[in-house]
C-alpha cells in the first residue's frame, strides 16, 4: 500500500502553505497527496445568523478548493481531498498512521515572538506516531532554494541545507534516517548539529586543566562522527556538515533554521508510558521559533 503525504487543513494561510509544501514533498517522494479537513460539530449557545448548515458547508469546501488550486499548480500530482468528522487531533493522528508524513501549519507572530502553534497542532505532534512537519504561514518554494544571482530559474538553484538536531545520549535511528532520506531527495547538504555542555565545574574554573575543554570537544566531535559513519556510507552522495557545539541545542537549531530548507528534530514517543504524551523542551522551542519548516520525528 502506497502511503501518501497528508496535510491537515483548516482554511488558514498557514495550512494552505502546508498544503503547498506537502504537494512539493509528494512530488519529490513520488507519492500521492491527501488533503484532510476535519469537522467537529459544536453546540450553539444562541441561534446562528446564517443558518446551521453554513459552517458545515464551508468546512466541506476547504479541502476541495485547496485541491483544485494545487491541481492547477501541479498537474502531474495525484491529489485526494477528504472531509472527515471528529475531534481534529484524533482524526489527524489516524490519518497520519496511513501516511508517509503529515504536514500542518503554524501561524507567525513576528521574529522575536516566534510562531503560534495551536492546540490542535500541539496535541497532534504530541501523539502522532509518524513524522509531522510544521510549516509557517507564507512559506513558498522560494524558501527551499538558494536565491539565484545570475538569472537562473528557481528550479535550477540548489536546495538549502537540511538541518538535523542530534542527541547522542539516546538512540534515534528513525530521526537520522528521515534526515538523510530527505536530504537525498533534495540533493541537499545535511548539516548535523549536536549541542552539548561541559561539566558544571567549568563555570567556576576550579581544578580545570587547560587542555580538558579541548579534550572534551574532541570526544564529542568523534562521537558525532562515529554516529553518522554508517549513514554516510549508505548515502555517499550527501555532503554532510558535522557540528558539535557547546550550548543549548535549541538556540543553535533556531539560528541554523534561518538558512535551512527544513529542520529535523526527534521526539520521544513514550508509547509504553501511562502518563500524558509530552513534547520535549528542545522540540517545543524549535517548533515555536524556527523560521524554517520543522519536521518532528517520533522515536523510541
Amino acid at each position: 500500500m502506497t502511503r501518501p503525504v497528508a496535510v491537515g487543513l483548516d482554511g488558514s494561510p498557514a495550512s494552505l502553505a502546508a498544503a503547498d509544501w506537502g504537494a512539493r514533498e509528494a512530488l519529490r517522494r513520488d507519492l500521492p497527496l491527501r488533503l484532510v479537513h476535519t469537522w467537529e460539530w459544536q453546540p450553539y449557545t444562541h441561534a446562528p445568523l446564517v443558518g446551521t448548515d453554513a459552517p458545515r458547508l464551508w468546512s466541506e469546501r476547504v479541502p476541495h478548493e485547496a485541491a483544485a488550486e494545487l491541481r492547477y499548480r501541479y498537474p502531474d500530482l495525484e491529489i485526494a481531498a477528504d472531509h472527515l468528522t471528529g475531534p481534529p487531533p484524533e482524526v489527524l493522528c489516524d490519518v497520519a498512521k496511513e501516511s508517509e508524513l503529515l504536514a500542518i501549519g503554524s501561524e507567525g507572530l513576528g521574529r522575536l515572538a516566534g510562531f503560534f502553534i495551536g492546540s490542535v497542532a500541539m496535541s497532534t505532534v504530541a501523539h502522532i506516531e509518524r513524522p509531522v512537519v510544521l510549516v509557517r504561514a507564507g512559506t513558498t518554494a522560494v524558501d527551499e532554494h538558494r536565491l539565484a544571482t545570475d538569472g537562473r530559474p528557481l528550479t535550477a538553484m540548489p536546495y538549502r541545507p537540511v538541518v538535523l538536531g542530534l542527541d547522542l545520549s539516546r538512540p534515534c535511528l528513525d530521526v537520522i534516517r528521515f534526515a538523510f532520506e530527505t536530504a537525498s531527495l533534495r540533493a541537499a547538504p545535511l548539516r548535523v548539529i549536536h549541542g552539548w555542555n561541559p561539566p558544571a565545574f567549568f563555570a567556576y574554573g576550579i581544578g580545570v586543566e587547560p587542555g580538558l575543554r579541548a579534550d572534551l570537544t574532541a570526544q564529542e566531535t568523534d562521537a558525532l562522527r562515529i554516529a553518522l559513519r554508517r549513514w554516510q556510507e549508505k548515502y555517499p552522495g550527501i555532503d554532510v556538515i558535522e557540528q558539535s557545539v557547546i550550548g543549548q541545542p535549541a538556540h543553535h537549531l533556531v539560528d541554523a533554521g534561518s538558512d535551512a530548507g527544513l529542520v529535523v528534530i526527534g521526539r520521544r514517543a513514550n508509547r509504553l508510558s501511562a502518563g500524558p504524551a509530552r513534547i520535549g523542551h528542545i522540540a517545543h522551542a524549535v517548533m515555536h521559533h524556527c523560521p524554517a519548516p520543522v519536521a518532528v520525528v517520533p522515536h523510541e
